[in-house]
């Protein structure tokens, strides 16, 4: 009795729950903590951020916070319902890799860890893609032959 607990927790390969569920739920947590934490604030103080955000490529303020704000709202979006997963995780990934290395560059640790665990969490969603529950395996099971 108490091996097979033992084998369950140290087993690879775990069949208590799927693969597919648990990226369901890592890139539903990962994504709502993103809009929650990042994208919310930028939506209803848009003036603010259009004045504050950073803009590493001279694009300016606006173009920059529409930028952010994809980023951090709508990409994620995708990213919950599973469409265009791997390109949304793509998005949110350059705009959280240009924070680490060109906004966050010369920022302790503590301030850099925030988009190093987001570029984690996408690159992480963007390899394995949205799995079985998700709309992208939907379209891609009803138009594949």
């Amino acid at each position: 009795m108490k091996s097979n607990v033992i084998r369950r927790v140290l087993d690879p390969h775990p069949t208590i729950i799927s693969q597919d569920s648990i990226l369901l739920v890592f890139r539903v947590l990962v994504s709502l903590a993103m809009i929650n934490t990042h994208g919310i604030k930028k939506l209803i103080y848009f003036s603010d951020t259009v004045e504050n955000i950073p803009d590493p490529f001279g694009l300016g303020g606006e173009i920059s916070a529409y930028i952010a704000i994809m980023a951090n709202i709508i990409s994620p979006i995708l990213v919950i319902v599973g469409l265009a997963t791997r390109l949304a995780a793509l998005q949110i990934l350059s705009v959280t890799v240009i924070g680490f290395f060109v906004v966050h560059a010369e920022d302790p640790w503590a301030v850099k860890d925030v988009p190093l665990m987001y570029s984690l969490a996408y690159l992480l969603i963007f390899f394995f893609g949205a799995g079985k529950y998700s709309l992208d395996h939907s379209i891609s099971k009803k138009w594949m032959i």
